[in-house]
């Protein structure tokens, strides 16, 4: 699957109605082969999630654990997070206060599926949302691996000032949103995790971190190609912001994005959601037309033609 992008263009405000929103790390169970965790991730909890009543946003990042050795590029006195491994990452956003709590109050449906394939997931709060800072990218609802360089980075302070980071990584994203070799950068700043209310309260998972993963920061980044990448990082540009990381940053451990499921986008189910990810992949390759008119949507939806 190939994604549209125009250097000229910026589509960072059509995120703004995501008033507040959570990022969800997530760990597949060791036993569940990862096929057959990502086919049911996509496939089966996706469109269950979906459906819960509430939402205005809900995208799933796969991750690849086989990654470039060149994803971020290290630096003196910023250390990765020890013994961090993924499969995911989540996002889940609402357009007010109101439709979380509606969602919240149905979710018990959403959180017993978590154990079938996950070990351990872990909810960052953005009660103000995260931030948009570019997107040059076209498709609003992506499905799918795409040509893309995508990325997830995650900072935390260590032991360095934990405010002082926050305010570093704010700059740092519109930094970064200036220059042309970056396609998309969203930046999430959740609140400090806190493991005394654990969230999301799934049964037999896990939802605790390690001190140095209490406080964090991702920054999410998509390049042409992983040849621009390099180039960036080898650019003046990124070699003025090394002096001032080295003195906010205690942590940093970059994630490859295998794959972007959109599933609701605007308070509305996209094809992904209404029929899972790869069905909607094959209506979109054939050309399916009639799939996705009216009548079929409702009875997707209802089961009933009228």
């Amino acid at each position: 699957m190939t994604h549209d992008h125009r250097p000229d263009a910026n589509y960072a405000d059509r995120d703004a109605a995501i008033a507040i929103n959570t990022y969800t790390t997530v760990l597949k169970r060791p036993q569940v082969p990862h096929e057959v965790f990502a086919t049911y991730w996509r496939d089966v909890h996706g469109p269950l999630c979906s459906r819960v009543p509430g939402l205005a946003w809900y995208v799933q990042y796969h991750l690849d654990r086989e990654q470039d050795a060149h994803l971020w590029p290290a630096q003196e006195g910023i250390v990765p997070f020890p013994n961090y491994v993924l499969d995911g990452g989540v996002e889940i956003g609402f357009a007010d206060a109101a439709d979380q709590a509606v969602f919240n109050e149905a979710s018990t449906i959403l959180f017993s599926d978590e154990q079938n394939m996950f070990a351990a997931t872990v909810a960052y709060a953005l009660p103000q949302g995260s931030r948009t800072l570019v997107d040059r990218i076209a498709d609003p609802s992506p499905n799918g691996n795409d040509a893309l360089d995508r990325m997830h980075v995650h900072f935390g302070p260590g032991a360095k000032n934990p405010e002082a980071f926050a305010a570093f990584m704010a700059s740092f994203a519109e930094t970064l949103a200036t220059d042309p070799a970056l396609l998309r950068v969203r930046l999430h700043l959740p609140e400090a995790y806190d493991n005394a209310a654990p969230a999301p309260p799934a049964p037999d998972v896990a939802h605790t971190v390690p001190p140095e993963r209490e406080r964090l920061a991702v920054l999410d980044l998509t390049f042409a190609t992983p040849l621009t990448r390099r180039r960036f990082f080898a650019s003046n540009e990124f070699a003025r912001t090394i002096d001032e990381q080295k003195q906010r940053i205690g942590h940093v451990t970059a994630f490859a994005v295998s794959g972007m499921y959109t599933y609701v986008r605007d308070k509305g189910l996209t094809l992904a959601g209404l029929r899972g990810s790869r069905s909607a992949q094959l209506i979109e390759r054939l050309g399916a037309v009639n799939q996705t008119a009216e009548d079929v949507r409702r009875l997707m939806l209802t089961g009933t033609l009228d």
